[in-house]
């Protein structure tokens, strides 16, 4: 199994011009053979909570469809962030294509703090099985702090935690030693993918990150460019990708 994570810039509250730029990523992907590929925490808009509510969407939304004709197309597992709504509520949440089955959403089930005033909290954790016996938990940011959030999905016997994050400059050390930690504790291959630039008010940090299941670090990118990190389960390779 080939797993990819993504390390992007996003373009504030623009999501037809960050669906663009998602393509790109995913042509690479597709070319890496990669079996499932997973952006940052509300990759499709940029982490901006005052504008979740504007542009909060549902999983149906036709803008989406691209991703689905791609999955459909070339049998890759696509994970997308983005604000989602049902009735009054708004979620942090991540869309999931599956080569030609519905769309799944997973939805932040353990909010940041500073996050409780705009959104409501996801009820359900998903999983996501391979062939080979792997089985892919997502997480998304502030989560990976959570402690009953990585033993659930071990419980539940996943090999595999990616957390789609955004993690700034202030904060990238402590999660980075958090997601070893939770590697080595559970036996998982961990991943993260976060942002560079400026989002929400942060600066990001890059590094988006593979620990094995040692929990030591076999992958990652740098702090100022876009890219990719490809994880092969089999022979253990990782492979860095730039974007031009």
């Amino acid at each position: 199994m080939r797993i990819c994570i993504g390390q992007t810039n996003p373009i504030k509250g623009d999501i037809e011009k960050n669906i663009d730029q998602h393509k790109r990523f995913l042509d690479i992907a597709v070319h890496e053979n990669a079996d499932i590929m997973i952006f940052p925490e509300l990759s499709l808009t940029g982490y901006e909570p005052k504008l979740a509510k504007i542009l909060a969407t549902t999983q149906d939304d036709t803008r989406l469809d691209v991703f689905q004709e791609i999955s459909d197309l070339n049998k890759i597992v696509i994970g997308v962030g983005l604000p989602t709504k049902e009735n009054d509520d708004t979620f942090i949440s991540m869309v999931i294509f599956q080569s030609n089955k519905e769309r799944l959403i997973y939805s932040k089930q353990y909010l940041y703090p500073t996050e409780i005033d705009v959104f409501t909290p996801g009820q359900k954790q998903i999983y996501l099985n391979f062939e080979g016996g792997n089985v892919v938990a997502p997480a998304i940011c502030y989560e990976l702090s959570i402690s009953e959030h990585s033993e659930t999905a071990h419980k539940n016997h996943a090999n595999i935690y990616i957390a789609s994050v955004l993690n700034s400059i202030n904060g990238i050390e402590d999660d980075i030693k958090k997601l070893s930690e939770i590697a080595k504790e559970f036996k998982m291959t961990v991943f993260m993918a976060n942002y560079i630039g400026q989002s929400g008010g942060y600066e990001c940090a890059g590094k988006t990150s593979i620990w094995n299941e040692e929990g030591k670090l076999v992958g990652q990118l740098n702090d100022k460019n876009e890219g990719l990190l490809i994880f092969d389960t089999e022979t253990k390779e990782v492979i860095e990708k730039g974007i031009k």
